[in-house]
């Protein structure tokens, strides 16, 4: 069950203390794309979302858009925001973030993996053992794998706040 819990949980994207981040040694972070940096089925950016992904990369960390969404749709976002992407993850499988930790240098505790459900990001990066922040996601809309995956979200939370382990909306870091 602790797989499914987050090591930092917050509202979104913007409230993260990425200083915090910094201090704990964090370099690289894996950001989930839909409902996570954009709403699902969105196309377009958002000034604020450009504007943090620039401060970031500013600070020196490595940004990476880790999604389970087609290339086509993944690199559109990634050249918009001048970072590198990872396509078809097939996230809460770990290879292909096995395969980026070997490849990228990083040690485990050196990447942070940014997203908004617990059955594929949150349990893909705890599956590797890095650090995992679960946000709000940004819309009610999902592709239908994401509709499956918020379901058993919803059952799994109510399992986890019946036993006093991870409550929806009382956020740490």
């Amino acid at each position: 069950m602790e797989n499914f819990i987050p090591d930092i949980y917050q509202k979104s994207i913007y409230t993260i203390d990425y200083s915090k981040l910094l201090s704990r040694g964090i370099k690289c972070i894996l950001f989930d794309l839909d409902n996570t940096l954009v709403p699902a089925k969105t196309n377009d950016l958002t000034e604020k979302t450009k504007e943090l992904i620039v401060s970031l990369k500013q600070k020196g960390f490595k940004v990476v858009i880790f999604s389970n969404s087609p290339k086509t749709r993944v690199k559109k976002f990634a050249e918009a925001l001048n970072v590198d992407f990872i396509s078809f993850a097939l996230k809460p499988f770990t290879g292909k973030l096995k395969k980026f930790i070997h490849s990228s240098g990083y040690k485990l505790n050196e990447i942070a993996n940014v997203g908004d459900q617990m059955y594929t990001d949150i349990l893909c990066g705890n599956a590797v053992g890095i650090t995992t922040i679960l946000v709000n996601p940004s819309s009610n809309k999902n592709y239908f794998t994401g509709k499956i995956f918020r379901y058993l979200e919803i059952k799994k939370m109510k399992k986890l706040r019946n036993k006093n382990l991870f409550c929806k909306g009382r956020y740490y870091d």
